[in-house]
């Protein structure tokens, strides 16, 4: 529970400065009661659409050097919350109306129906590159013919076949967005197209990005960027990619982008408490197939963005994917350590990792 305190207090912050926002605007208390109303319900969504996006972090920042960790812990809080709720909107508004950042900022704060307008208009290119740079995501894990665990064989097995063809992941991202395209037609077709690639070309040099500093090349998701600078770009990245349908679907609230602000960085606050709790508890370790369960589910989540330029898919419906994938992952790795307790220790004594990479006995496995 301690690992929560400080997402508590930072909620607690973000209400009392919701409230303050509708008296700023010369609300009465019917104007703070909804402000604070619709920052608690956008904070709710953001964390029940973000399990996945926990998990996978905690896949990663275990492994990472512990200034990193901490430093993903503090400036990652500061890109996330400012970062892709408030300038990367605004910044969608200046290339989509090709306008100045500043001009696109007056807008966010003067004209918010016409930000809003612009910002679901520029779906297609956010579907397109977000979807994308997750598939991505999603397939290098399950294309790694190394991985030590398999949940469900008769997937996995055949995907990590793939691993023989080279570049096999982006062959097949790349193959998903052209056959996409032929959905669209004129201006938005080269739009998708443009993103989509641009999407796996990121993917791709934040890869490279993580080799250059240090880390190791290797098809499991996330192994070259796990350590130092590399690291913190792929998750800040990978983090991204997670927030992207949260801001657009926070417009079917409010248009609001300080309200947008606080209500998301809510969440973004508690997927980061969770991420420290899932690694100073050494519960993937503990729980083996939970990474494969987010792993599902970001494929969920890729495949959603995707075909959002043609089907709409509530954020609830998204939201409830991904929480059933994580459910029933934790369920079979529950079944698992009760039927061979035996894999999960070394002569009786399990292992716990630690923020700074060392392990400590679990008397728990005993």
């Amino acid at each position: 529970m301690k690992n929560f305190y400080g997402s508590i207090l930072f909620t607690l912050v973000c209400l009392l400065l919701a409230g303050g926002l509708a008296v700023w605007q010369g609300g009465g208390l019917e104007l703070v009661g909804e402000f604070v109303f619709v920052a608690a319900v956008l904070g709710a969504m953001e964390t029940s659409l973000s399990l996945d996006n926990a998990v996978v972090n905690a896949s990663i920042l275990k492994d990472m050097a512990p200034v990193w960790q901490r430093r993903f812990l503090t400036w990652g809080v500061l890109i996330a919350v400012f970062g892709m709720r408030i300038i990367f909107p605004i910044l969608i508004v200046a290339v989509s109306a090709l306008i100045s950042p500043w001009e696109a900022a007056r807008i966010a704060f003067v004209d918010q129906i016409r930000y809003e307008a612009i910002v679901t208009g520029a779906h297609i290119g956010i579907s397109g590159f977000g979807g994308a740079f997750l598939l991505l995501v999603g397939l290098s894990f399950f294309f790694d013919p190394n991985r030590e665990h398999v949940w469900l064989s008769w997937i996995e097995r055949p995907l990590a076949a793939f691993a023989r063809v080279p570049a096999a992941a982006y062959l097949v991202v790349a193959a998903v967005i052209v056959g996409l395209s032929f959905l669209l037609d004129g201006a938005p077709q080269r739009t998708f197209l443009i993103a989509g690639l641009s999407g796996g070309a990121t993917f791709f040099a934040v890869h490279r990005i993580g080799a250059l500093f240090g880390g190791d090349v290797d098809h499991a998701t996330g192994a070259v960027v796990r350590t130092g600078l590399g690291g913190f770009i792929y998750l800040e990245f990978l983090d991204a990619s997670f927030s992207f349908d949260g801001v657009i679907g926070a417009f079917a609230i409010t248009n609001d982008i300080v309200l947008i602000a606080l209500g998301l960085g809510i969440g973004a606050m508690f997927v980061r408490s969770m991420t420290v709790a899932l690694v100073h508890g050494g519960h993937l370790a503990e729980f083996r197939y939970l990474e494969h369960g987010a792993f599902y589910a970001i494929l969920a989540l890729a495949t959603i963005m995707l075909l959002s330029i043609r089907v709409e898919t509530p954020e609830i419906v998204t939201g409830l994917i991904g929480a059933a994938f994580i459910a029933l992952s934790l369920y079979a790795s529950v079944r698992h350590r009760r039927r061979h307790p035996d894999d999960y220790a070394d002569n009786g004594v399990g292992e716990v990792v630690l923020p700074d990479g060392d392990c400590q006995p679990d008397t728990r496995t005993r």
